[in-house]
């Protein structure tokens, strides 16, 4: 089904998530257009505006209405623009479900790509949506996770910008409630979770499994298959996501940036 504006037209992705919108201006983004895009973006918790040409100027402009843009801990910004990092191919930890630097004390809330170069065949981005996944989780299991915190720990990366272990090591809760939409969503990840707080990681193992296998659900996931030019954002307080490796030795160049979240 597609529903109009007066010259945008949205298209669903899936039932779990994700809306196409065509026929935005980055050059004129009045506020009723913003309003739109805003609103069908905390609906569908994934956004792809297709079919604009939008250069790294734009993309931090746009990005800044949205909030503050974000500086990663230990990855560099491009050159000339700082905020813009440089995605090239497929990195190991992007393979696999994961919110993005959950190690932060306020981890970003919102991740925005603008596709550079993108393989002819594969490298889709999958998505799954964690408000199902607390959504499908029993009312006791709810009530035995509702007041737990989880530890999240940055990678071996941060070592080699020289940030020691507390910098990029913080504990949130394990169920996130979503500041603009109240809804309640699975915040942990197998990326940078390692135990519960005050538990230990063998202790934790077994039930942060069982969360990671819940929150993969395939009845949860949506794909977007990229095309040049797409800007795609997700909500990092609703959605998990992951590179599907599947496009061989194929280019895959994209420009991200995040926005700053809140504490949680």
């Amino acid at each position: 089904m597609t529903t109009s504006t007066t010259i945008l037209t949205m298209e669903r992705m899936s039932v779990a998530g994700g809306a196409i919108v065509r026929g935005v201006d980055f050059d004129n983004i009045d506020d009723d257009t913003f309003a739109y895009l805003h609103k069908t973006f905390l609906d569908h918790h994934v956004l792809c505006i297709r079919g604009s040409s939008i250069t790294p100027e734009q993309q931090l402009e746009f990005g800044r209405r949205w909030g503050n843009v974000y500086a990663h801990p230990y990855v560099p910004s491009i050159d000339g623009y700082p905020g813009i990092m440089l995605f090239y191919q497929v990195h190991a930890i992007t393979e696999t479900w994961h919110a993005d630097t959950t190690h932060s004390a306020a981890p970003p809330k919102i991740t925005m790509l603008v596709a550079q170069t993108v393989p002819e065949i594969g490298g889709d981005t999958a998505f799954a949506n964690q408000h199902m996944a607390y959504d499908a989780l029993s009312d006791a299991l709810k009530a035995t996770l509702e007041n737990m915190r989880a530890v999240h720990y940055g990678t071996e990366l941060a070592k080699g910008a020289g940030l020691n272990s507390e910098q990029v090591t913080h504990a949130h809760r394990v169920f996130l409630t979503h500041p603009e939409t109240g809804r309640k969503a699975v915040f942990v990840n197998d990326n940078y979770v390692r135990h519960f707080e005050g538990w230990t990681e063998d202790e934790s193992r077994g039930l942060l499994d069982y969360l990671y296998e819940n929150s993969g659900r395939i009845e949860f996931t949506f794909r977007h298959r990229w095309q040049k030019g797409d800007l795609v954002m997700w909500d990092n307080r609703s959605v998990q996501h992951r590179v599907v490796p599947d496009h061989g030795s194929a280019e895959r160049i994209l420009h991200r940036i995040t926005i700053e979240g809140e504490i949680i």
